[in-house]
């Protein structure tokens, strides 16, 4: 399978991070000799609208995974060096800023900022008005996935294993939480999730761990899926995108591992099922929705675990994480084409096609949502 090829040559380069190779463990990096042909769409009768509302562009951002972010009437977007402020109504782009860094994460939003990440460790802060440079911090390697500003703290990730907690103000270091990372990894492994000022991160070797988004301290550590296997390929089991979270519970998803829920007051584990996903998961009200490494998607009851509906006819399409879009569940893939589920059965309602790969969830934007491809655009659908 893909991920054999991936660990030879990881052996030859040297290098511990799956994501730094241009073959793909289950699609996400690249079209490696070894890529399987995609399942046939099938065919259906729309039951729902979906129209291309407007489409933006970044730079390119084949090479990370980007996923833009709405704030209120806007939608903010990274690629290549480039962030930029599109409003939602219209289409129209509100600024755009070169940042002259090579970025690998962003956008995040919050505190009057909008936050993006480089290569090389650069964490840039731009003014949400004006897009203007407010300032730049040195961070220890790669900056990855999610961007957050929660109170007066900026917080971010980087892929030598370290969650950064930075002073809003000048990005000013204020704490810093470390774990040794295992001898191979994935990228999109370790997504953040922030709510009521707990920091809920994933890391590689499947565990889930809740800190105190203030001051670093962990509050909890829980166990997602455990490594299993005489290799270190057999024994990858990182937990995949960012967790999600409600007023009870935070539920995460782990790589050759399981999806869990915990109680958000201690940690303690309320359900888990197998399962293995490279891509993540999503929630709602009923359910908890999880795109697998076979690119079906499951819901899953929320209370209970109970597999309700599975969705299998994307097969080897290189599928995203889910976005729980009210009555809908919707999903892109790897040859761009958009896919709005039902959230009642999984049955497809609506399919729309954008230039090229789709490698982060859909996002909500308000009215409908947005999908950003690898060439950088950002399209906004509209949906009824």
């Amino acid at each position: 399978m893909r991920l054999i090829v991936v660990g030879v040559a990881l052996a030859l380069s040297g290098c511990s991070s799956v994501g730094s190779m241009t073959s793909t463990v289950g699609g996400w990096f690249g079209s490696g000799p070894t890529k399987a042909k995609p399942a046939e769409l099938v065919e259906f009768k729309p039951s729902a609208s979906l129209t291309e509302a407007w489409k933006g562009e970044t730079g390119d951002a084949s090479g990370h995974l980007f996923r833009p972010q709405a704030e209120g009437d806007d939608v903010f977007a990274a690629g290549g060096s480039r962030v930029v402020r599109i409003a939602v109504p219209t289409g129209a782009m509100l600024w755009k800023a070169d940042t002259e860094a090579k970025l690998s994460a962003g956008a995040g939003v919050g505190q009057g900022m909008v936050l993006a990440g480089g290569g090389k460790g650069e964490l840039l802060a731009l003014d949400l008005g004006s897009g203007q440079l407010r300032w730049k911090a040195a961070l220890s390697s790669e900056v990855t996935g999610q961007l957050w500003a929660v109170a007066d703290m900026v917080i971010a990730r980087t892929g030598d294993g370290r969650v950064h907690g930075l002073a809003a103000a000048d990005g000013s270091r204020k704490w810093l939480y470390t774990r040794s990372l295992p001898a191979l990894s994935l990228r999109g492994a370790g997504g953040m999730v922030v709510r009521d000022d707990v920091l809920y991160a994933g890391f590689s070797g499947g565990k889930l761990v809740a800190l105190n988004a203030v001051n670093g301290a962990q509050l909890w550590e829980a166990t997602v899926a455990v490594p299993r296997g005489a290799t270190e390929l057999e024994r990858v089991a990182d937990v995949m995108g960012n967790p999600v979270v409600d007023e009870r519970q935070v539920c995460a998803v782990a790589y050759q591992g399981r999806v869990a829920c915990f109680d958000r007051r201690n940690g303690a584990l309320l359900w888990a099922r197998d399962t293995s996903s490279n891509s993540g998961l999503a929630m709602d009200e009923r359910n908890v929705y999880v795109t697998d490494d076979k690119d079906a998607v499951t819901a899953y009851d929320k209370s209970s675990g109970r597999a309700g509906w599975r969705q299998d006819k994307l097969a080897r399409r290189q599928v995203t994480a889910p976005l729980a879009l009210g009555i809908w569940v919707v999903v892109a893939d790897g040859e761009g084409y958009v896919h709005v589920l039902s959230a009642d059965d999984g049955s497809f309602v609506a399919r729309a096609k954008v230039d090229s790969s789709v490698r982060t969830a859909p996002v909500d934007i308000g009215p409908g949502f947005a999908v950003q491809t690898t060439k950088g655009s950002v399209v906004a659908f509209r949906l009824k």
